[in-house]
């Protein structure tokens, strides 16, 4: 054949170009009847040509084994995905439905068979990514869990140990080989390829599907609402809630949305108030409490503890304001408690599964109890012992107003958990160190994580302060015994917690809760109060409010507390405030949750609460104060606030560092000489930068502080949470 090239480009015809043509296609019939003639491709012929005859055929019945496969896999059981089969059968019908809607696809392929194959695996794939998910924790794989994928790849030794990592890494790699040979292997449709016809018959399948999706809601085959996320993939099955979960988000405008229907909920603007009958000097510090996984565990029927696992909570519970807590979710779900008790607002609004830490307050301001009470002149921070960028909680803090956010890298922990988690009691000096940092009166709001699963099978706390009876089957005795044992010792760090605030004598009000049952396979059955979206809270203060007991919903919690305090602020808790037992109350929740994060902010009337965040990453200030190489290899930094997380830049170059106390780091690498620079930086996951020292330079020995650098790089570190 004539090359073409742009040498030549001048001399070729129409001839030319056509002769090309008709070459190439001739080529190219040679190289399909090379591959059709070989000895795989005659034995598999037969094959080939009946599935693309009958290839409708065999996708209905494709789909309707795939469904059924990944069932039996998400609910680990052949028997119990029968019987999902049998009860559901519409439901069933309608998952296979779209699962076949997918495969019409692969008709725009010339290799049919490999895209099936791709299609196919992609399915099973979800099937066994939920499945394994489930024997970890009881929340079901979603699409919020992507979001939150590579926060979560750092956790990965808490729920999975060494030998399911190399598992699962090499089934993840076995499965790619496989793909990648069925590529090489696999034939080529022979015939004419009709594109447009298959992509139009592709859509007039996915308009259908839509249309009976509608039916299915409207016929209430299917929900659109999970009050557990859980329960509705053995519902609804995992084809339709992964799907939700990814397409379901945020809140639909609700009906009879309008400036004039705001105005009225907003009582003419009454509820966006900032008020208080309390003089200054008379306002508590108000400090939030939320205990990972807490629980009365005094609450389950089935098992007795050998001593009372909570006396400091239980010594509460008799004196102060207690009930049991209403929370949105089961098992997990932590980051959506923390949602509703900041924000006031429902999950129920939000899409299934949703996490509007996620989707949400991660890229915008949202009004919160920290711009409530910081209008009213409070210091406002937030506590976690835990990574600062997990469910983008730097970022979301920040939009939500806090002044402050102190997480895991701004702590010196120095015991974990046998599976790895932070104990809580370092929580305790760090909340004094958050009252301390202002002059003013403070509203501390803290995470605790102690108490996150997953909880092991076997033993492994030697000599337990608490033992389990009740319990035959011996690994489900360890998973109890272990967590019974967490919960005592969140129970202690209450009451060291509630020991300092008093040593304080500040006007104090202390708010403990539960976010959620913990992934011990709870039924409602096996509680007394027969409800497995109630944890427990208590309300401890020493200005002399009056006890009450009640049960309260975790998105009304905040509203309630202010309110016995006489505070009036914060849109969402003045509607609760004024709205809470009348008629409509929920509805109008709806609409003015719309207007406020999706619709027009009629309530605001152009006078947004927060537009944007100010929020300092930690409260004290990274600080070396000189530095020594006495044995001549190694280089020792002294200085002050320190943590395995301060990491050491020469240079701008990070270098290898031993963390050994809050006070000293070595260098046992690094080359120094005069002139260099030296910086600390406190990193978090991804190698976000959350903060650093100010710059100091080396100098025959001595070091020199710089002067002007700045310790708070809050936009160098917002910028990269966004990027996460």
């Amino acid at each position: 054949m004539k090359k073409f090239n742009i040498k030549n480009l001048k001399d070729i015809s129409w001839g030319d170009i056509k002769e090309y043509n008709r070459k190439r296609k001739l080529r190219r019939q040679m190289i399909l009847e090379s591959r059709r003639n070989s000895k795989l491709s005659k034995k598999m012929r037969p094959f080939f040509e009946f599935m693309n005859r009958y290839s409708m055929l065999f996708h209905i019945l494709l789909s309707l084994l795939l469904n059924f496969v990944i069932e039996a896999i998400s609910r680990h059981s052949l028997i119990k995905a029968g019987s999902y089969l049998i009860e559901s059968p519409l439901v069933f019908l309608y998952n296979s439905f779209m699962i076949f809607c997918t495969l019409t696809i692969v008709y725009i392929f010339r290799r049919r068979t490999f895209a099936r194959i791709i299609i196919s695996v992609l399915w099973l794939t979800l099937g066994v990514v939920n499945g394994y998910m489930l024997l970890k924790r009881v929340t079901p794989f979603n699409a919020q869990d992507l979001k939150v994928a590579a926060d979560g790849l750092t956790l990965i030794t808490n729920y999975f140990n060494g030998f399911e990592i190399v598992f699962i890494a090499i089934g993840f790699v076995a499965v790619i080989l496989w793909v990648i040979s069925m590529y090489k292997r696999g034939s080529q449709f022979t015939g004419k390829m009709h594109r447009v016809f298959a992509l139009f018959g592709s859509a007039v399948f996915f308009a259908s599907f839509f249309f009976v999706s509608n039916l299915a809601i409207e016929k209430r085959v299917l929900s659109t609402y999970f009050g557990n996320i859980a329960f509705a993939y053995e519902d609804y099955g995992l084809p339709y809630c992964f799907m939700t979960s990814i397409f379901n988000t945020g809140i639909n405008e609700p009906n009879g949305y309008s400036k004039e229907t705001m105005e009225r909920i907003s009582n003419n603007g009454e509820i966006t108030k900032v008020e208080t009958g309390r003089a200054k000097e008379a306002r508590p510090n108000i400090l939030f409490v939320q205990l990972e996984s807490f629980f009365d565990v005094s609450e389950v029927e089935f098992m007795h503890t050998s001593i009372d696992a909570l006396p400091n909570l239980r010594n509460l519970f008799e004196n102060y304001s207690t009930g049991y807590f209403k929370v949105p979710s089961v098992g997990a779900g932590t980051a959506n408690t923390e949602f509703e008790v900041l924000t006031g607002m429902n999950l129920r609004y939000f899409g299934p599964g949703e996490y509007p830490y996620k989707t949400y307050s991660k890229e915008k301001p949202t009004e919160s109890a920290a711009t409530a009470l910081g209008a009213l002149g409070y210091g406002t921070h937030a506590l976690h012992n835990n990574g600062g960028n997990f469910y983008s909680r730097a970022k979301v803090f920040d939009n939500m107003g806090f002044d402050s956010f102190t997480s895991k890298e701004f702590m010196n922990i120095l015991q974990t958990t046998p599976n790895g988690w932070a104990k809580d009691d370092v929580l305790v000096s760090n909340i004094m160190n958050a009252l301390d940092t202002t002059d003013q009166t403070d509203f501390v709001f803290t995470i605790s994580v102690q108490g996150h699963g997953d909880y092991p099978e076997e033993k492994v706390i030697e000599n337990p302060a608490v033992t389990v009876s009740g319990i035959e089957d011996e690994a489900l005795k360890n998973k109890w015994e272990y967590y019974v044992n967490m919960v005592y010792e969140m129970d202690q760090f209450v009451g060291k917690l509630k020991a300092a605030v008093e040593e304080r004598g500040e006007p104090t009000v202390l708010v403990f809760y539960g976010d959620h049952l913990p992934t011990l396979g709870l039924k409602s059955e096996d509680l007394k109060g027969r409800y497995l979206y109630n944890t427990n809270y208590v309300i401890w203060d020493n200005i002399g409010l009056k006890r009450e007991n009640k049960n309260i919903a975790s998105y009304q919690i905040m509203a309630d507390v202010l309110d016995r305090l006489d505070i009036h602020s914060g849109t969402v808790f003045n509607y609760h405030q004024e709205r809470r037992k009348t008629n409509n109350y929920l509805e109008d929740l709806e609409l003015l949750q719309y207007d406020i994060l999706y619709g027009k902010q009629y309530v605001y009337d152009g006078k947004m609460p927060i537009t944007k965040g100010h929020m300092m990453m930690g409260t004290k200030n990274v600080t070396i104060d000189s530095i020594n190489n006495r044995s001549g290899n190694t280089y020792s930094l002294y200085g002050e606030n320190f943590t395995k997380y301060s990491k050491v830049f020469i240079n701008g170059e990070k270098q290898k560092s031993v963390f050994l106390n809050n006070t000293h780091i070595e260098l046992p690498e690094a080359k120094l000489k005069n002139g260099d620079t030296i910086t600390i930086k406190q990193m978090g996951s991804s190698n976000t930068e959350f903060r650093r020292t100010n710059d100091y330079v080396y100098q025959d020995g001595t070091l020199k502080e710089m002067p002007d650098t700045g310790t708070d790089l809050t936009k160098s570190w917002t910028t990269q949470s966004m990027k996460e």
